[in-house]
């Protein structure tokens, strides 16, 4: 999300390009996003200094109209009912309505909520059983995701799933150097290594 200061700069802008007092300049602005998500980055602040600059505290916010969707249409479109009581469940806990045990602060997940396994060789086999077959056919592997919270996570399950799969590796080289030679002092090859797109 960002900072309220780049919206209320950009109100000011749009102020003044179109030469009125009007906020925004008198256009409107659609915003899209899930406020439960994420907030704005500042580095070494605390959660008040986030919540401070989220957008929800610049004096815009009285002027947002706040639309909600009310249908989830990928499980209205497959209908099938277990997605929809998970996506249910998913909006309990995003709207903090989860139970919160006193002692432990932590919530308790029912119990057809996700499938607990014991590792990751055995999430792998659930997730893509047969996988040495079924590599090939698309629909089955757009039906299938395995989620992490890091990159780096995401590459060693990536790489193991990979190693599982008939044929040669191919590898496809980058590479790090930049267009413009004037440029090469802003993105030194260093930083271009360093960088792990998702």
């Amino acid at each position: 999300m960002s900072h309220k200061q780049a919206l209320q700069a950009l109100d000011r802008t749009l102020q003044d390009l179109r030469g009125t007092g009007k906020h925004m300049g008198g256009t409107v602005l659609l915003l899209a996003g899930d406020f439960r998500q994420t907030l704005p980055v500042i580095p070494k602040g605390t959660m008040a200094d986030e919540l401070k600059a989220c957008l929800k505290a610049s004096y815009l916010w009285r002027y947002v109209i706040t639309l909600g969707l009310k249908t989830n249409m990928r499980v209205h479109l497959q209908g099938d009912a277990s997605a929809g009581q998970f996506a249910e469940q998913l909006l309990t806990i995003g709207n903090g309505k989860a139970p919160v045990h006193s002692t432990s602060g932590l919530i308790s997940l029912s119990n057809n909520f996700c499938n607990v396994v014991d590792s990751i060789e055995i999430l792998k086999a659930s997730v893509f059983p047969y996988i040495r077959t079924h590599y090939k056919d698309h629909k089955w592997l757009c039906e299938r995701a395995i989620l992490a919270p890091k990159n780096n996570s995401v590459n060693t399950i990536h790489l193991q799933i990979q190693q599982q799969l008939p044929g040669e590796t191919t590898s496809y080289r980058s590479i790090d150097t930049v267009v413009d030679v004037d440029d090469a002092v802003q993105y030194p090859i260093e930083f271009l290594n360093s960088l792990e797109p998702s």
